[in-house]
């Protein structure tokens, strides 16, 4: 399985890949904002996105936007801590398939994993 985590916090990143790592998932890539996200997506075939919001460049939104664009269904989770209703309706309606709200227990992520791909 190989995920795409997107996030312009490196640490964030780290605690991803980590939580990912502890799950069994090895093969994880990471771009700093969705514009990197979005070059590495599309030179790699990918199981799973996982993409913050609030991102320079390009946010989370515009690069689930620019993913579903591209003809791909990959599931993407958006990890956040936008919460409001407006947000996640307007998430939806570009095609999220998940949210993940910032702090996140490893077992939230665990649960994600088993429900949308194969680890």
């Amino acid at each position: 399985m190989k995920v795409l985590v997107v996030d312009d916090s490196g640490v964030m990143r780290k605690i991803i890949a980590r939580s990912l790592g502890a799950c069994g998932v090895t093969d994880v890539l990471e771009a700093g904002d969705g514009r990197e996200g979005m070059e590495v997506f599309s030179s790699e075939e990918f199981d799973l996105v996982i993409t913050d919001w609030n991102m320079p460049e390009m946010t989370g939104l515009e690069l689930l936007k620019a993913i579903r664009s591209s003809g791909s269904t990959v599931p993407v989770i958006m990890v956040t801590t936008e919460g409001e209703k407006e947000k996640v309706v307007e998430a939806i309606q570009a095609g999220v398939t998940d949210y993940l709200c910032k702090p996140f227990e490893q077992d939230e992520l665990r649960d994600k994993l088993d429900k949308y791909v194969a680890v």
